[in-house]
């Protein structure tokens, strides 16, 4: 279980974020969940810029800090997840979003990579002094709901996607 780990984004992992990124884009996928918009940048440099700057946003009641990792595997140093932790919720997170959103290179779904991806950055929530953190998916995203459930998540209700007109499952994670 120690053959991945869970790095924040940086210069030194360019060439294989390119490759994850492209890996989206070959199969028609047009959202990198959990990467801060990875996809819509040709430049890692300034998509580097974006997530530096998200990270060092002051926190208020329509913005949040956060946080973007990558999943290594260490034995080949390929970048197979990103998630990013949001430091607070404001009100439209608690809607739809949540702290957490994540994403698996679409080549390593179904290999278990999501609930221990997860399971890392709740670790980094409870560094954070966090006691729980909120995990919003499509309703109709079976695999994402059940990477939060094997994480502890608990379904609290329902949301709305306003920007895929989709209702969303609410859940919550304990982490004290």
């Amino acid at each position: 279980m120690c053959d991945i780990e869970l790095v924040e984004a940086s210069k030194e992992h360019e060439s294989q974020a390119m490759t994850y990124r492209q890996r989206y884009i070959d199969l028609g996928e047009k959202e990198i969940n959990g990467s801060s918009q990875l996809i819509k940048y040709k430049d890692y440099d300034e998509w580097l810029e974006r997530i530096k700057s998200e990270k060092a946003i002051e926190p208020s009641l329509t913005h949040t800090p956060s946080t973007t990792y990558f999943m290594i595997r260490k034995t080949d140093d390929k970048v197979i997840g990103s998630i990013q932790l949001r430091h607070h919720l404001t009100e439209e997170l608690k809607k739809d979003g949540g702290n957490i959103g994540y994403g698996i290179c679409p080549s390593e779904r179904g290999k278990d990579y999501g609930v221990r991806q997860l399971s890392l950055v709740v670790e980094k929530a409870r560094e954070l002094g966090l006691d729980k953190v909120m995990i919003s998916c499509n309703k109709d995203n079976r695999a994402s709901a059940q990477v939060a459930i094997k994480n502890g998540g608990v379904l609290a209700g329902e949301g709305f996607d306003e920007d895929e007109v989709k209702v969303t499952e609410i859940y919550w994670i304990d982490i004290v």
